[in-house]
């Protein structure tokens, strides 16, 4: 199977993003071209390390390129400053330079939390993405997007900080349990409801094919995610306009994350796919988009076995407490909460007019969560 590669097109920080099957039993012939020196250190996720790991350090080992390696422990928990301070003490141990690259091996947690390490070691050293779960390789890998979670809220300290390349593996994915299989699909659907109605349409038909893990179709939806969001990066590469359209869904998800304590009953595409569903109801309610929409939507990702309804995590959340972390949202501006919402599907838009009470409505209109 031919590779498919993307460009992330931002002048002299541009990087490829390269995507196939067998792309990781390559990685060092692919790494060559964007490593400072021979030597890389390793950030991987310790669940990775009895699947995966050994096809990367036989390509490595081939070329003779010098490796350390430091495990990570599986979880959004290791999104923290704790476990960010302890890591950099790790790596510092190892006596990088300047000019060692830094190879993030694992899912979103490990990207984002690798890609904030290699921003302020050393006061910054090259990365390299190795996305390895499905909503990495569609989404959080892409943009330079790097961050911790904090007790106040989701991704409050962090930067943007771009890789040199990303390189993506379909075959990884052949080992991802299911549970993360469809909630990086719940990261797919968000391209489709933000930006493009025939891309949701193509899901419609080849949805089936993406969760049995059909290489040539999970390399296509692959692609074209990556290609979506490095357009718009490219136009809006801080989100100061743009970009922020992709954070669709996600005011309602960091809320529901952060309530939920980041312990693994919510995972980060599960709050997506959730929070996708509030924000087409509340675009309904205040009458930006016509009425069904929401419910095309939750049909879709429930068809997909993605969760639609807080009642699908656990049946008791508390509506004074999820208003309570809209507070800390990092899109609020002047005291106003900032939403994507939809005006159809495929045309979402910011709004920053929002009323309180109406985001209450819509929270309170859904199961399991109570007054």
């Amino acid at each position: 199977m031919s590779h498919k590669t993307v460009e992330v097109a931002l002048g002299e920080r541009s990087y490829p993003i390269l995507i196939g099957h067998g792309v990781l039993g390559e990685a060092s012939h692919h790494l060559f071209a964007h490593l400072a020196s021979n030597r890389v250190i390793i950030l991987i996720d310790e669940a990775l390390i009895d699947t995966h790991l050994h096809t990367l350090l036989k390509s490595l080992a081939a070329s003779q390129l010098k490796y350390d390696i430091v495990p990570v422990p599986s979880g959004e928990t290791s999104k923290s400053l704790a476990a960010y301070a302890a890591l950099c003490e790790a790596i510092l141990r190892l006596n990088p330079d300047r000019h060692t690259t830094l190879l993030t091996f694992g899912g979103g947690v490990v990207g984002d939390l690798g890609g904030f390490i290699a921003a302020t070691l050393l006061r910054g050293i090259p990365f390299i993405q190795l996305p390895t779960t499905l909503l990495s390789q569609v989404d959080s890998s892409v943009g330079g997007k790097t961050g911790l979670n904090t007790s106040v809220g989701k991704n409050l300290v962090g930067a943007f900080y771009q890789p040199k390349a990303v390189l993506i593996d379909t075959m990884t994915l052949q080992t991802l349990p299911d549970r993360e299989l469809r909630a990086g699909y719940g990261e797919i659907v968000k391209y489709g409801v933000l930006g493009d109605a025939e891309f949701f349409e193509w899901l419609d038909t080849h949805q089936a094919e993406i969760l049995a893990r059909k290489p040539e179709t999970l390399a296509e939806v692959i692609a074209y995610c990556c290609s979506a969001k490095a357009e718009i990066v490219a136009e809006d590469e801080r989100e100061s306009g743009k970009r922020a359209l992709l954070n669709l869904g996600h005011t309602f998800a960091h809320a529901l994350e952060a309530e939920a304590g980041y312990d693994g009953t919510l995972l980060h595409g599960e709050a997506v796919s959730i929070g996708m569903v509030m924000a087409a109801h509340l675009s309904e309610q205040l009458d930006l988009c016509e009425m069904g929409l929401a419910e095309r939507i939750r049909a879709h990702l429930q068809r997909a076995g993605c969760p639609v309804s807080p009642a699908d995590i656990k049946a008791d959340w508390q509506v004074v407490a999820l208003l309570g972390h809209f507070h800390a949202d990092k899109k609020n501006q002047n005291g106003k909460w900032v939403f994507i919402l939809l005006e159809a599907l495929g045309r979402a838009v910011i709004r920053k007019d929002v009323a309180q009470s109406a985001v209450r409505d819509t929270l309170l209109a859904f199961d399991g969560i109570r007054d």
